[in-house]
């Protein structure tokens, strides 16, 4: 009987070590959290923002609350976001401006929860 007891600490000991090792790297893929530095652009949008990223990426941007992305259109930037998932008929309202912006380059929607600027021109 004693046996088993200790037998099942170890094991729980072991799963809980695993779990707390695991978590953190899970959350970070799961999360969908980017990072991405390029360009920022007003959209054809009223209240829209683009950034090409340096990597030739077209991301359409949804601040946050709190997050002014006017103040850094032409800068070079560095946002911090999760992907959006936007539903099929949210897309269909916005694809018109967006083909306009983005000409060939892949596409991703992004809500923007901080920017930083890198520098003042994107050149």
């Amino acid at each position: 009987m004693r046996m088993q007891k200790f037998l099942g600490i170890i094991l729980f000991v072991g799963m809980a070590a695993t779990l707390l090792y695991a978590a953190p790297q899970m959350g970070d893929k799961s999360s969908g959290t980017k990072t991405i530095t390029g360009c920022l652009s007003k959209g054809e949008e009223a209240d829209g923002f683009f950034l090409v990223s340096d990597k030739g990426m077209h991301w359409e941007l949804y601040p946050d609350s709190g997050v002014s992305l006017a103040e850094h259109v032409g800068h070079k930037v560095t946002i911090t976001g999760k992907v959006a998932h936007r539903s099929a008929e949210m897309e269909k309202v916005s694809q018109p401006s967006e083909k306009k912006e983005m000409k060939a380059m892949k596409h991703a929607d992004l809500n923007v929860s901080s920017v930083k600027m890198v520098s003042e021109s994107c050149k």
